[in-house]
């Protein structure tokens, strides 16, 4: 397991889907303007709103907030002009790191995500030093205690969907990202709810660390995600099965 699904048990304990679901409307709504503004506001002629209406109705996102975001990006409404900017960084232990952003300020963004890491013994790294170990895959969430992991396998495979695995109350469904819409269609239509569901950048390889080191790592990636500036972080970073974060 690349410990993405580990990652969101742990933030599932924590409660932290459920406490920062208001952040989480705000970096959608980013992505939907953004993507409204590139590809015009027709989800049916731009596949990539396609893909963030997806996601946002995933999060439950009220439908009107959906229409505002995209009006602003279409100009209908007025709006922010974002700025899509991606960082590679190592966090300690020599984990890589791919930290997405949307922003309205280069250097605001620039000089948060750099004090952050720099607080929580990282660093910056050159631009494809890390990103070379990533591919970009689509993720669906679903918590064990409600969806049985038998019968989302089966449908999941038979949708498409590249991988379904089980690890500590989460199951993580990938696809490639040209398969993502059609899976996450079928498996919603299929009566499956899920917890998550976007397109993420996942390692080809892990690093696994130490309890004390992982639970740096984890801290640090949880403090750049809670920047108002950055959309997603995807670590290389193996959790351990014993591994404990409270």
């Amino acid at each position: 397991m690349s410990g993405h699904s580990k990652w969101h048990t742990i933030k599932h304990k924590k409660g932290a889907l459920d406490a920062k679901r208001g952040k989480m409307f705000t970096k959608i709504v980013k992505e939907l303007t953004v993507a409204a503004r590139i590809g015009g506001g027709d989800p049916d002629m731009n596949p990539r709103l396609r893909t963030v209406i997806l996601k946002a109705k995933a999060a439950n996102m009220p439908k009107d907030n959906m229409e505002k975001a995209i009006k602003k990006g279409t100009g209908d409404l007025d709006g922010v002009d974002y700025v899509e900017l991606q960082y590679e960084a190592y966090a300690p232990g020599g984990v890589g790191l791919i930290i997405e952003t949307l922003t309205d300020n280069k250097n605001r963004t620039a000089a948060n995500v750099k004090s952050i890491l720099t607080k929580g013994g990282g660093q910056l790294a050159a631009q494809g030093a890390v990103s070379y170990q990533f591919n970009r895959k689509g993720v669906i969430t679903y918590s064990s205690d409600e969806v049985d992991f038998e019968k989302l396998f089966e449908a999941a495979l038979e949708a498409g969907a590249e991988d379904v695995a089980e690890d500590g109350g989460i199951i993580e469904v990938k696809t490639e990202p040209s398969d993502f819409e059609t899976v996450l269609e079928a498996l919603q239509e299929s009566g499956f709810n899920q917890l998550e569901a976007e397109l993420s950048m996942v390692p080809d390889t892990t690093v696994e660390l130490d309890h004390e080191k992982t639970a740096k790592v984890l801290a640090l990636i949880d403090k750049i995600e809670d920047d108002d500036d950055v959309q997603s972080v995807a670590s290389n970073l193996n959790i351990p099965d014993d591994f404990d974060m409270e």
